[in-house]
């Protein structure tokens, strides 16, 4: 299949999104799907207000419009909210042409952290915004629910996956520090309620791997805290397998990939009781969710690395790329007279 997929969030970005669609991308075009990607690279941007790490096009109407026009697609995805996730919405819905949507990112959670708009306004907004989609995608059965209480009609379930060959038990790159280690892995921002974890009396050490909008502020109030900001790859990997527990402490996310990535590494995940940790932690075995994250943080340093390991595997991006193209909707026979071409639709 040809395979377009519009996103607002893409590099320099590190998040959960763009490393989805990385290892998503990949696994496509190794089974011979062609993939054309629109992101913020394609435009002129601005920084986002309060978050100037993402950048959001200008006026990207017209080059959205052009880009799906040339490429000869069999499917269109929209992965995000964003002026171009709206510049394609647009288009889609003028022509007729029929598109899958993902739901990545409580927004009206994190914008209610920095703003004072009611969550019921914000929800309203996204559940017109995916409304129009044929299928919404989420990445847990706990979010499928909570969208479907707020009136959402068209979710399905798109986990994720973790890359097993990078991500896996190695000798502590970081023997030095203070033992055990608890682990935080992701964007230094108050929507990911990272303080929660930095304020737990815990034994031994606390290392932040990541970068974000509160990194400064929080390396002067927290200075027993090791923070040694982004980290990619195999140096990503490296950090996270020298903890000894990986803390989750955030409220509002819709998975979390990193825990996955810490499990694989060998290390149990403590986390709250809530969407994303609730899906992904057999509490016990290669976990603990607990409302007291003190609590959850230490009883998991009594569980098994073992069985982290062997439920990390049993998520492989392979079967996440198989589930995304098994909810695309093919470009039917209108929408090849309205974009005046000669479209083949191959059979998934």
């Amino acid at each position: 299949m040809k395979i377009a997929i519009v996103t607002d969030a893409w590099h320099p970005q590190i998040n959960g999104v763009v490393r989805t669609y990385e290892n998503v991308i990949e696994n496509l075009q190794r089974n011979g799907h062609q993939v054309s990607l629109i992101t913020p690279l394609d435009f002129f941007t601005i920084p986002c207000p309060t978050y100037p790490s993402i950048h959001l096009a200008m006026f990207p109407r017209g080059g959205v419009k052009n880009h799906l026009e040339s490429f000869g697609l069999d499917a269109i995805h929209i992965s995000t909210e964003g002026p171009i996730g709206h510049a394609a919405r647009a288009y889609c819905k003028k022509k007729g042409i029929p598109f899958t949507t993902s739901f990545h990112t409580q927004f009206p959670e994190y914008i209610r952290m920095r703003a004072p708009i009611p969550l019921n306004v914000s929800y309203a907004y996204l559940r017109n915004f995916h409304g129009a989609a044929r299928k919404t995608l989420v990445p847990t059965v706990s979010q499928q629910k909570r969208l479907q209480a707020r009136g959402f009609d068209n979710v399905v379930v798109w986990t994720r996956g973790v890359n097993t060959s990078m991500f896996y038990p190695r000798p502590k790159k970081m023997p030095e520090q203070k033992r055990p280690l608890f682990v935080y892995a992701g964007r230094v921002a108050v929507e990911k309620n990272i303080e929660a974890f930095l304020d737990l009396d815990l034994p031994g050490g606390k290392l932040v791997i990541g970068d974000g909008p509160d990194l400064k502020k929080l390396i002067r109030k927290y200075p027993s805290v090791e923070f040694v900001g982004f980290k990619t790859g195999i140096d990503l990997a490296e950090h996270i397998a020298s903890g000894d527990v990986f803390v989750f402490p955030s409220l509002t996310d819709t998975f979390g990939i990193v825990m996955l990535e810490a499990m694989a590494c060998g290390l149990p995940v403590a986390a709250f009781p809530v969407t994303g940790p609730i899906d992904v932690i057999e509490n016990g075995i290669n976990g603990v969710v607990d409302q007291d994250l003190q609590k959850a943080a230490l009883t998991a340093l009594q569980l098994s690395g073992e069985d982290c390991v062997r439920i990390a595997r049993q998520y492989s991006w392979q079967r996440c790329a198989d589930s995304f193209v098994s909810y695309l909707e093919p470009i039917n026979g209108s929408a090849e007279k309205i974009l005046n071409r000669n479209i083949y639709v191959e059979n998934c």
